[in-house]
């Protein structure tokens, strides 16, 4: 009973996701975004553009119906005629179209890029038999994402209404006075209270889109989490399985026994302790500034030392203490440090002596 609950706990996603896992979502076009914010940032984008441009749109507006007015007064049924009249418009209206278009995809560019920043992927658009699966879709219907969604337009459309009311109720004074005005008149001060209508309406959008993306963060995080087996799993995956880890790590130690055994015969003298420590020390003369350790070991490997050092004919001599202190303060191929230059020197001393000796003979 105890394990099958360790198991359940193992299998519950209580841990943060990790950077892979983060990446691959991402990489899925799994991201932590709201629709809110670019939907209010265009209609504020939208309505300031108009606010500032207004006056020049209008006026080209203004330019085109007339001059589409009086050509239709001198219009001679022409294909020549039809075909400069269709160009006149689609060039005055793209005309005056450009800057709203402009800044309504700049706004959309920045949105996406301050959300998400700027990376581009196929993954979510991608074909996928779940999305015209109907038990998935009804699944969706019913999933608790569609009943916050569904709360979140009844509340955007309560306050957009109320907000509306609000703003329309003050210009309620100056409504009827619009018959009395001139024409031009009147169409500015209705786009003056339409455009502070949208920009209200606009900045209360705003502000409901950063709650939403706050929201959408963190049903994110919790929809990326792990468990701990999937953390553990990760782990192995990146840094490898520990008993693959530890098998190339023993095959590594071999290896550089083997090598270090090749340096044996090289060596000019073995100091041992005799059963524990064996160290394997070279000096060429005018080559090296200082003896250096080209092979060390305890236990089998010192054995194996000896053994060797026996085979190549290299001279061993026992030393206890210098044999330790050799094996604890240098490493393979470092020199020995200068602390131990006498006691070194001494041995080595020692061994030409045997080797002039034999000579001799």
């Amino acid at each position: 009973m105890q394990r099958m609950e360790l198991q359940l706990f193992a299998g519950e996603k209580t841990e943060p996701a990790t950077p892979r896992k983060r990446e691959e979502s991402r990489r899925k076009g799994q991201v932590a975004k709201s629709g809110e914010v670019g939907t209010a940032a265009l209609i504020l984008a939208g309505f300031i553009t108009l606010r500032f441009l207004g006056p020049f749109l209008f006026q080209r507006v203004g330019g085109l119906a007339a001059h589409c007015l009086g050509a239709l007064g001198q219009f001679d049924g022409t294909t020549e005629s039809v075909y400069a009249l269709f160009l006149t418009i689609v060039l005055e209206g793209a005309l005056i179209l450009l800057p709203l278009l402009a800044a309504v995809f700049v706004t959309a560019a920045i949105s996406q890029a301050v959300q998400v920043g700027l990376r581009v992927t196929l993954e979510s658009v991608q074909p996928k038999f779940s999305r015209v699966n109907p038990f998935e879709g009804v699944k969706r219907i019913f999933s608790k994402r569609a009943v916050v969604e569904f709360a979140k337009s009844l509340t955007k459309i309560a306050l957009v209404a109320y907000l509306a009311f609000w703003r329309v109720s003050g210009d309620l004074d100056w409504l009827p006075g619009l018959i009395q005005m001139d024409i031009q008149h009147a169409i500015a001060l209705i786009g003056q209270s339409i455009t502070s209508l949208a920009i209200i309406v606009g900045g209360a959008l705003f502000i409901v889109a950063i709650l939403d993306y706050l929201y959408q963060r963190y049903e994110f995080e919790q929809s990326i989490k792990m468990s701990k087996q999937e953390v553990k799993d990760e782990y192995k995956q990146s840094e490898g399985d520990p008993q693959i880890r530890s098998h190339i790590r023993q095959k590594q130690r071999q290896m550089a026994a083997q090598r270090m055994m090749q340096d044996v015969p090289q060596a000019d003298v073995v100091i041992t302790n005799p059963t524990h420590y064996a160290v394997a020390v070279q000096y060429v003369m005018g080559e090296m500034h200082a003896p250096k350790v080209v092979a060390k070991g305890v236990g089998t490997i010192a054995l194996k030392i000896k053994e060797t050092a026996a085979e190549n004919h290299v001279a061993t001599v026992e030393n206890a203490p210098l044999a330790q202190a050799l094996y604890k303060s240098v490493d393979i191929g470092q020199e020995i440090p200068p602390d131990l230059y006498p006691a070194v020197a001494e041995v080595l001393a020692f061994v030409y002596r045997l080797k002039n000796r034999r000579r001799a003979r």
